[in-house]
């Protein structure tokens, strides 16, 4: 959240109003979901009276079946 408040000042210094945002996640054969500091960032650029067009999901979800981590019979305890 500090360094997204950082970012914001620079931006207000460089004449930034407005922006696009792209948000990845992890992807391929691992986790699609985005990490918890996403949504916290979010909302930090939100606060700093930035104005925020479109969230756009770039995050890499494969075309092949790549085998998860763990072998085919999975983890064994």
């Amino acid at each position: 959240m500090l360094a997204v408040q950082d970012v914001a000042e620079r931006f207000r210094r460089l004449g930034i109003t407005a922006l696009h945002v792209r948000l990845r996640a992890t992807g391929g054969n691992k986790t699609k979901t985005s990490e918890p500091g996403a949504q916290s960032a979010f909302r930090a650029l939100a606060r700093s009276r930035l104005k925020i067009g479109r969230i756009e999901d770039v995050t890499p979800i494969p075309s092949d079946s790549t085998q998860r981590k763990g072998g085919r019979r999975s983890r064994r305890l």
